[in-house]
Formats: structure tokens, sequence, C-alpha cells
């Protein structure tokens, strides 16, 4: 059964990749509905391409289409007209509450907490919340189901292939501090 729950991935949680994945395996598993935009998309891709000239925007492409083809109903469309109404301190996140406003979602995932101020969310019935935070949320309420995310994510890593300390040290680089805590409960199970 899928769950009420509507959450906006925001671009800065969907790069560097290792955080992109398992969000994406905890997004297969229908605690929630998992969004996002093709200006969300545009937007993480590009600050890829400036930290890692060495890609090729192909290869991106197909990280895309991927996401929007594995998660399903994830691309929110005509939003756009929301834009201009939304007020934020930078212009350049009211996109993302806009979407979040269009197909009602209640949760923007985000490190950038500060661009999202709880004053100004209020009135759009929306919170923001660090990806750490959401992990752990999850986990408290469903601890199976996001064991079982993560260890399908280690598992599809093979080149090179992680053991369980090498994967929860690659989730502390994403700062997944209280997440990588609760998952060492359940070093088995990953």
């Amino acid at each position: 059964m899928r769950s009420n729950v509507t959450v906006i991935y925001d671009a800065c949680v969907l790069y560097p990749a290792p955080l992109r994945d398992l969000l994406m395996r905890l997004a297969l598993t229908d605690l929630y509905r998992a969004r996002w935009t093709d200006m969300i998309h545009e937007e993480w891709m590009r600050n890829v391409l400036k930290q890692r000239p060495d890609l090729k925007l192909e290869y991106l492409e197909r990280t895309r289409a991927l996401m929007n083809t594995h998660v399903r109903d994830c691309l929110i469309t005509d939003f756009e007209y929301l834009i201009e109404s939304i007020v934020l301190p930078d212009k350049h996140d009211r996109h993302v509450v806009a979407a979040a406003i269009h197909c009602d979602a209640s949760l923007i995932v985000t490190f950038n907490l500060k661009d999202f101020p709880p004053s100004q969310l209020e009135r759009y019935s929306l919170v923001a919340q660090h990806p750490d935070d959401f992990i752990v949320d999850l986990m408290n309420q469903h601890p199976d189901k996001v064991c079982e995310a993560a260890s399908q994510h280690r598992r599809s890593l093979k080149n090179p292939a992680k053991t369980i300390n090498e994967y929860l040290d690659t989730l502390l680089r994403q700062g997944l501090t209280q997440t990588v805590a609760q998952l060492r409960k359940w070093e088995l199970a990953i």
C-alpha cells in the first residue's frame, strides 16, 4: 500500500550519487511518494557537471531517465504558474516550493534548510527536512524497509563492491551521521 505522504527531493540531495541512489531505493519502498521536476533535474545535473567536467551529459541524462522510469508518478509538471507567487529568501528556490504546492507535498528533503525557512513554508503547509533526519524518521517507523533499501543499494555497488563498513563510511561522507548510527545496529541486515 502506498503512503499518502508526498515528498519533494531538492536538487542538492540528488548529487552526489550515493545519497541520490539511497533516496531512489527508499522511494521504491512505497513508504512515501517521491517527486521532483525537470527544473530540479537540470539543477542537480548542472552542479554535477561543474564539479565533474569529466562526466558526459549523456550519462546524466541516462540517470535522469532511469529515475523518472523507476519511481512511479515522480515527475511534477504544470506548476510553473505558481513560481512568481512564492516568497523565499532565494528566488532560485521558489520552483521547489511551487512544485511542492502543486502536487500537495508536505515535505521538502534538502540540505539547504536556511533557504526554506519554517516561517515562509508554514503558509504553504510545508516543512523542509535534512535528508539525515528524513531517513532516520523512516527508520524509526519502518526499520525493515529502510534496511532492505540500504541492503539493495549496497549490493548494487559493483565497481567496486563495498563491505558494510565501507558502505556506511560512504553514507557518513554524505552527512548521514544519524542514519549510519541507526544502520550500524542493523549491520547484519545490510
